[in-house]
């Protein structure tokens, strides 16, 4: 019996957002050591952006879009790109990479919460149970004073929640928008208009500007794997599943994403793991997990 197309899709989709996504915290983190986080994320993807408008006119996909997409792409772009991922790489200036996607693994809880506030949709009973555990393992995350201590920790996790809620709104804006029926269209524009916010920014805040002949090897590979990897194959991915799936189940990638930043940046950059943040990721995916199961039942009969 034949596995179906859209299925096999889905999967690998899944799979490009809880192991691709997990590693871009690493790279991130090996980039912004050397280049200016905005400027950073403004090559990322606008290098990205068109990457792809070269593929799909290769493949004869048509670039046009209506200007009611173009405006809906570019509020998703701000939201996911330019401020949800942009604030993020300046975040990790000072935050360790594995913390921050530990700290991001709450984002279902913001989605839940947001969905109940924005569209009205009831939280099913055991998923106040998952409310109070991501509430618990967030406290027992953020408030180690080992790295409250540090020097821009404090600012630097405040930012990464602002974060959580510009992707949580993006998440629910997507799924209902009129965005352009081909994701690699759709997200080409969203890296394009992002891109371009991105540079504003960074030209703003007077950012130093530099070319990649003049990065170190690092660098040069961290980027073309933020470019290729983390940016055109895991963010198609992540748009194709916002409209075959609930934002919740997408959501789900933070169950992964957290332990292989942990793990790649123990052992590639030498991060601390305390016992306490040990605690806190089993403590606050248990609540994710209790979420999200009982989320997705309550959701089958919204056809989604």
């Amino acid at each position: 019996m034949s596995i179906p197309r859209k299925t096999i899709l889905i999967v690998l989709a899944f799979f490009a957002i809880y192991v691709i996504w997990g590693s871009t915290y690493l790279l991130n983190k090996i980039a912004v050591t050397q280049l200016p986080p905005f400027f950073l994320a403004a090559i990322r993807f606008t290098v990205a952006s068109v990457i792809i408008f070269i593929i799909a006119k290769a493949l004869g996909i048509k670039l046009s879009i209506s200007l009611k997409q173009l405006k809906n792409t570019t509020i998703a772009g701000f939201l996911f790109l330019t401020y949800g991922n942009g604030a993020v790489v300046w975040a990790l200036k000072y935050v360790d990479s594995g913390f921050t996607a530990l700290e991001i693994s709450a984002q279902p809880l913001v989605v839940l919460i947001m969905m109940r506030i924005i569209q009205g949709k009831r939280i099913a009973t055991m998923s106040y149970i998952g409310v109070i555990l991501g509430f618990l393992g967030i406290f027992l995350l953020v408030s180690q004073q080992e790295l409250i201590r540090q020097e821009g920790q404090v600012i630097g996790m405040i930012t990464i929640f602002t974060c959580m809620l510009s992707w949580a709104y993006a998440s629910i804006f997507v799924g209902k928008a009129d965005l352009p029926k081909n994701y690699f269209i759709n997200t080409g524009y969203q890296m394009l208009t992002g891109g371009i916010m991105l540079a504003v920014v960074s030209l703003c805040l007077g950012e130093s500007w530099s070319l990649p002949s003049t990065w170190n090897q690092e660098v040069q590979w961290s980027m073309l794997g933020l470019i290729i990897f983390g940016s055109i194959i895991a963010f198609t991915s992540f748009n194709y599943l916002l409209k075959v799936v609930s934002p919740e189940k997408v959501a789900t990638s933070t169950y992964v994403n957290p332990i292989i930043a942990m793990v790649l940046g123990w052992w590639i950059l030498d991060e601390y793991i305390s016992i306490q943040s040990i605690v806190a990721a089993i403590v606050l995916l248990t609540g994710v997990y209790f979420i999200n199961t009982k989320r997705t039942f309550k959701l089958r009969g919204y056809g989604r």
